[in-house]
């Protein structure tokens, strides 16, 4: 790349796998509220909390290309965010249990003189769970910052997932192969 890379996220696990891009990058954060409006459903949910994200810079921004991207979990047409509590944590993972849901990450590329907005979608099977696997899970990791309140890369997605049908990155919350694709093109 030949243009400077900013990445609007705190994420740990966004800024790795860019990272393990070979990108270099910087990393801006502002606390962004992520309500959407209530008429959009699933991929649209996604594609517009990335741009909204993204578009909280564009008066910041010079020559560099921001990155920013916002990941939900969708059983049927019920969206999961992150959780709010442990409580919530609990609840979502229970609904979880011995189903099929999909994993849409948006992601927006913004410039002074461009904008690209796109989606990646993951099916992910999940085992289904005992309450003591659900309460662990809970109690030793940290669900709250995880739409869906797992992380793939962890505990939880090591012994619930029993199939992937898509990009695990994206399940991780950033569809770099897309990504990588989407900025040789920008």
């Amino acid at each position: 790349m030949n243009r400077k890379l900013i990445l609007a996220s705190n994420s740990p696990r966004r800024k790795e796998l860019l990272g393990k891009l070979d990108l270099i990058f910087e990393v801006k954060i502002k606390d962004i509220p992520e309500d959407y409006p209530a008429h959009l459903q699933r991929a649209a949910v996604a594609e517009y909390l990335a741009s909204y994200k993204a578009e909280a810079y564009r008066e910041e921004l010079q020559d560099e290309i921001l990155i920013a991207a916002d990941t939900i979990v969708c059983l049927d047409n019920l969206i999961l965010n992150k959780p709010n509590d442990e409580k919530e944590a609990v609840q979502m993972l229970r609904i979880l249990s011995g189903k099929v849901h999909e994993v849409i990450t948006g992601v927006c590329l913004l410039s002074r003189e461009k904008k690209i907005i796109f989606h990646d979608l993951t099916r992910v099977h999940f085992k289904v769970l005992s309450e003591a696997e659900i309460a662990f899970y809970v109690q030793h990791y940290q669900p709250f910052d995880k739409a869906g309140a797992y992380g793939a890369q962890e505990w939880m997605g090591m012994v619930a997932i029993d199939r992937i049908e898509g990009s695990y990155f994206n399940v991780m919350g950033l569809p770099v192969h897309q990504l990588y694709t989407r900025l040789q093109q920008f």
